[in-house]
């Protein structure tokens, strides 16, 4: 006899079907992320081990840390590179109906000699300036955090599953978008800071401060004033680094005429 109700229905699953605004979300917290929370393994124990950690991202929004050989999470993670990194801020409330993500990487220690590291320490010291007391420090180093998925939680109800491809900044040509953000960075905080602050201000409605621009990329603007951090996004996707200099015009003309 089959006792089976043929008209249960089978529960509903949590997960949400990923879009373009739940992407949005998970790129937004990881480019905005100043510290997270890194899972590993800890070295000779095999324990969960839990480290608060500082934050930068490289071009393609890989999360980038420093860390020093002082520390349980560098040798957690050297023996078991796969670990995961928890980023978002929680706000007034409810800690838990503020969006998170977690992220399931694979730490890249960033040998010191090569144009990967020169890059990083500068993207990494253009969000946290402090750590210039200790970044070439011998003991040291960069990590690049390779992503493989993730899952983001954006509040009750709204949960999302994202692969590889929903989270990184596809670069195109990454050598010529390389070669190209450095200068691009120092020629606008040193010439157009009335550009940045209108960015950061009027653009992003971010609070009145003394505004840099850390880095840019096909997809955005990172701006920082001492804690605080915003990412403008562009309205498409910038195919190669020529178009940058119309789009901030652009962007300059649109925020004074606000």
């Amino acid at each position: 006899m089959n006792t089976r109700n043929e008209n249960a229905k089978e529960p509903m699953s949590p997960i949400r079907e990923t879009d373009d605004q739940s992407r949005r979300m998970a790129k937004d917290l990881i480019r905005k992320a100043r510290f997270g929370a890194l899972a590993a393994i800890e070295a000779g124990t095999g324990h969960p081990l839990a480290s608060r950690v500082a934050l930068a991202t490289d071009l393609d929004g890989t999360p980038v840390i420093l860390t020093s050989t002082l520390s349980g999470h560098t040798s957690a993670i050297l023996e078991t590179p796969d670990c995961s990194l928890l980023v978002g801020e929680p706000g007034k409330g409810d800690p838990l109906a503020h969006a998170r993500i977690s992220l399931f990487c694979s730490a890249v220690r960033i040998e010191r000699e090569s144009e990967t590291h020169k890059r990083l320490r500068r993207r990494y010291l253009a969000r946290h300036p402090k750590a210039e007391l200790y970044v070439d420090f011998g003991d040291f180093a960069f990590f690049r955090l390779e992503l493989k998925r993730a899952s983001l939680n954006g509040g009750f109800g709204k949960a999302f599953e994202l692969a590889q491809a929903d989270l990184l900044t596809v670069l195109g040509d990454a050598t010529s978008w390389q070669a190209m953000e450095e200068g691009a960075v120092e020629h606008m905080n040193d010439d157009h800071a009335d550009a940045i602050k209108l960015y950061a201000e009027v653009l992003c409605k971010g609070e009145s401060a003394t505004w840099r621009l850390s880095g840019l990329d096909p997809e955005g603007l990172d701006l920082v004033a001492g804690d605080r951090i915003e990412r403008f996004w562009f309205e498409d996707p910038l195919e190669k680094p020529a178009d940058l200099r119309p789009v901030l015009v652009e962007l300059a003309k649109k925020a004074r005429s606000a």
